[in-house]
């Protein structure tokens, strides 16, 4: 069965948008040498993605430009050539290379997909994608890196999530700009 993983930023408390929906505080500075490592690091491993529609289309207006290409070449030709999945009920088509656009009942889907050949498959932010998937226990791993920063407001990262989730910690580190990322499994 294939695996499903999910990569989030957060802040110290708990946010993984502001209020208007703004992610800006998860960019890191370009020319931070042990991010841009970890980073492609992590895009190396392959897979296939999954988004919710509003990551998807942040994500489809920078890969695939030229800009992306100067910033980061390597993540750039992963990015572009890993096969995504995105869930929307109001997109009409998706674009991006190598994107199947799903808009039926969200656990349903991944479960089918999990129960399908393939690579394993990691979330890239879509919070609301992660909060909905843990609560169905669907989410084998979880990658969540900590700002160093409060939002104050925003968007919580597991809203909805009623039941207790016991994770166990599997590995953690901290970088050199004061984000650290902590990757759990479920306990």
């Amino acid at each position: 069965m294939r695996k499903l993983g999910a990569f989030i930023q957060v802040s110290l408390d708990g946010y993984f948008a502001g209020p208007d929906g703004d992610i800006s505080f998860a960019h890191k500075d370009p020319n931070d040498s042990e991010w841009n490592s970890f980073v492609a690091g992590n895009a190396k491993d392959g897979g296939a993605l999954v988004f919710g529609r509003i990551t998807y289309e942040m994500m489809a207006s920078y890969w695939p430009t030229p800009m992306a290409a100067q910033n980061n070449a390597a993540v750039a030709e992963r990015m572009n050539a890993m096969p995504k999945f995105v869930f929307s009920r109001t997109l009409g088509k998706a674009s991006w290379a190598n994107t199947t656009l799903l808009k039926g009942d969200l656990a349903a889907e991944i479960r089918k997909l999990k129960a399908a050949p393939g690579p394993d498959m990691a979330i890239l932010g879509s919070g609301s994608i992660v909060a909905q998937l843990a609560r169905e226990r669907l989410i084998d791993g979880f990658q969540i890196v900590v700002c160093p920063l409060v939002l104050g407001g925003g968007k919580r990262l597991f809203d909805g999530v009623k039941d207790m989730l016991n994770l166990k910690l599997m590995q953690s580190r901290a970088f050199g700009n004061g984000s650290v990322l902590l990757c759990y499994a479920p306990a």
